[in-house]
């Protein structure tokens, strides 16, 4: 069976890879690391015999067929439970085991579309823009791993093993977080608000002489502090801005008047003038500029492995 993956390869790589191999991929090594892979043909009985061989010594099953199918081909949780009663059983589907949608295929973007992560990522009066990683089909991931580690830790207790279900929707919809709570109790429609705070000001992207600059101050305390950096500390008393919900309501003539004193100096300096001040701050660095980036390395991020298909006979990896 052939992973689709193997052949979603970005314009740039057609020099990493040897002409033999075709069949693959910087994507798909990104998320198969670490994987022993095998295929069974789980529509004939010897398929089937070879699995529950694996099962009866496994800890973990993953499987994220749509729900239900894993029961029509007789190799669902109960059948696999009567053959490992300590088997944890870790379903990921698009949108869950049961519900009017749960035999929809699942896909990152449609999730994040359909479960509101669209709606409020993007620029203020612009389009929904899709975040640039899968970060739903990642976060559904770590939920996942999450809840397989509780039922493991379950499982030394009871000598019992458990079903696990999850889904990229409800992983969504979980990760709207503060913007749900705003609707769910207050009635509050939620905006775009790129990459300002919807309820923290200022906190955002200025942009400086030559690039951008992530700055906030998450109190008044930080607010005074960044007036006096910037040397406007009359605005640390103006009516306007003497607390965060006057900030809040007076954010455009705020990020008028801090734009265009934060534009006149390149990232570097103010990354200087704002080392020690206990803000939070950051440059938006480009990809080339994370990986030349000193804590990337003294954190040891990247390391390199030998890979038969690659033109220099080794890849490169994530930690």
């Amino acid at each position: 069976m052939q992973d689709d993956t193997r052949l979603w390869r970005t314009a740039a790589e057609k020099h990493v890879w040897k002409p033999t191999g075709k069949d693959m991929s910087t994507y798909f090594c990104a998320i198969n690391r670490n994987k022993l892979s095998i295929t069974l043909n789980l529509k004939q009985e010897k398929g089937r015999e070879i699995l529950f061989r694996l099962v009866k010594e496994a800890d973990v099953v993953v499987e994220n067929f749509v729900p239900g199918k894993m029961d029509e081909m007789g190799i669902g949780y109960e059948k696999l439970q009567e053959i490992n009663p300590s088997i944890i059983y870790a379903s990921v589907s698009g949108y869950g085991a049961s519900g009017p949608y749960s035999h929809r295929a699942g896909y990152d973007a449609i999730a994040a579309a359909e479960a509101g992560m669209l709606h409020i990522t993007g620029e203020r009066n612009g389009p929904p823009t899709r975040p640039g990683l899968g970060l739903t089909d990642m976060s559904t991931g770590l939920y996942l791993h999450g809840a397989i580690l509780a039922a493991l830790y379950a499982r030394r207790d009871t000598g019992r093993g458990q079903k696990i279900d999850t889904s990229l929707f409800e992983s969504q919809v979980s990760l709207l977080s503060n913007v749900a709570m705003s609707w769910l109790n207050a009635g509050e429609h939620a905006k775009r608000w790129g990459t300002e705070h919807p309820s923290i000001v200022p906190y955002q992207a200025f942009k400086t002489k030559d690039g951008h600059l992530v700055l906030g101050a998450t109190n008044n305390r930080q607010f005074q502090t960044l007036c006096r950096l910037v040397k406007l500390s009359e605005l640390a008393t103006d009516s306007r801005f003497v607390d965060n919900s006057s900030r809040v309501q007076n954010r455009a003539e705020l990020k008028e008047i801090l734009q265009p004193i934060i534009s006149t100096k390149p990232t570097t300096d103010w990354l200087s003038v704002l080392d020690g001040s206990g803000l939070p701050y950051g440059p938006v660095n480009t990809i080339e500029e994370v990986f030349s980036h000193p804590q990337t390395a003294a954190r040891d991020m990247v390391y390199s492995l030998p890979h038969e298909a690659s033109e220099s006979g080794e890849i490169r990896l994530l930690v």
